[in-house]
């Protein structure tokens, strides 16, 4: 009896290794299977058009050139290419960035004032404003243009980071307020109690405890700025576009040979920052995500 319990005690740990590998393994495809497009594009954006033309698509460039990084990013009109990607990239830069601070800031107020400082009619307030989360980008064009055109600042990167701030906003007050919930009443009322302020509680309590929901904030509003083609296509013109408008313009433009290698170099330049922002801070999206999921 004593040698099959341990018999069984043996099998036990040997199957849970099997079965984590088969999980390791079942990972590690899945990995492959989602990154082999990245891998194509690196190693394409590396090719010279001949080795493209007459090499294999997932082989290593055999004399790696970084001309078509410089076609990508180059502002001047070079070969079959008539603009880079240089201004284009600043561009986006110039109107992300407030866009993304300006956001939110505001739906740190909203987040601050729906869950400490409570009004009557907060909570019908706070439903219609989730609305904004669910409305299509197609349905506020025309009502926008008409906003834009009569602030002046209609085809301006002013007149983008006041749409995506807009845009925004539903979002960013969502991610505050819940995750103020979690944070106890008690803290608010004996700084009111200390005389404290709107102010002053919330530059020197609620922010201090905010980094986390900052974070997650950050993330998804500067990626969903940062890859936003309908709103740069239809509120942006000529040297005003940004990244991803000059991007399309850059692949579908052409009058020659089409250069795949340029194409891949460009769409690279483009998916870095992003890229970049989740690499550095990706960790802390899920976890300010979670951090106000259960209250107390």
């Amino acid at each position: 009896m004593a040698d099959a319990t341990h018999s069984l005690a043996g099998r036990r740990p040997r199957s849970a290794r099997l079965g984590r590998w088969m999980i390791y393994v079942l990972l590690g495809l899945v990995c492959l299977y989602y990154l082999a497009p990245l891998y194509v594009m690196v190693v394409t954006s590396f090719k010279s058009l001949a080795e493209i033309r007459t090499g294999n698509l997932l082989a290593l460039p055999s004399d790696p050139t970084l001309e078509p990084w410089a076609k990508a990013w180059s502002s001047a009109c070079t070969g079959v290419r008539c603009q880079g990607l240089q201004d284009y990239f600043w561009n986006s830069v110039r109107f992300a960035v407030p866009a993304v601070l300006i956001s939110t800031a505001i739906g740190a107020l909203n987040g601050y004032v729906l869950t400490k400082w409570r009004f009557r009619g907060g909570n019908l307030f706070f439903g219609m404003l989730l609305i904004g989360c669910f409305i299509p980008f197609q349905v506020i064009l025309l009502p926008m243009a008409r906003t834009l055109g009569a602030l002046g600042i209609a085809s301006s990167l002013m007149g983008l980071v006041f749409v995506h701030v807009v845009y925004g906003i539903a979002f960013t007050t969502l991610f505050f307020r819940n995750y103020y919930v979690a944070i106890p009443d008690e803290l608010v009322k004996v700084a009111r109690i200390d005389g404290a302020g709107f102010w002053r509680i919330f530059f020197s309590i609620i922010l201090p405890l905010s980094g986390p929901i900052i974070v997650v904030s950050i993330i998804w509003q500067f990626t969903q700025v940062w890859n936003d083609f309908l709103f740069g296509v239809v509120f942006s013109s000529g040297e005003r576009q940004p990244l991803m408008v000059a991007l399309n313009n850059l692949v579908n433009t052409s009058t020659g040979v089409k250069e795949y290698n340029v194409d891949m170099a460009g769409a690279i330049f483009a998916a870095l920052p992003t890229l970049l922002v989740y690499v550095v801070a990706g960790k802390y999206f899920v976890r300010g995500l979670t951090a106000g999921a259960v209250k107390g």
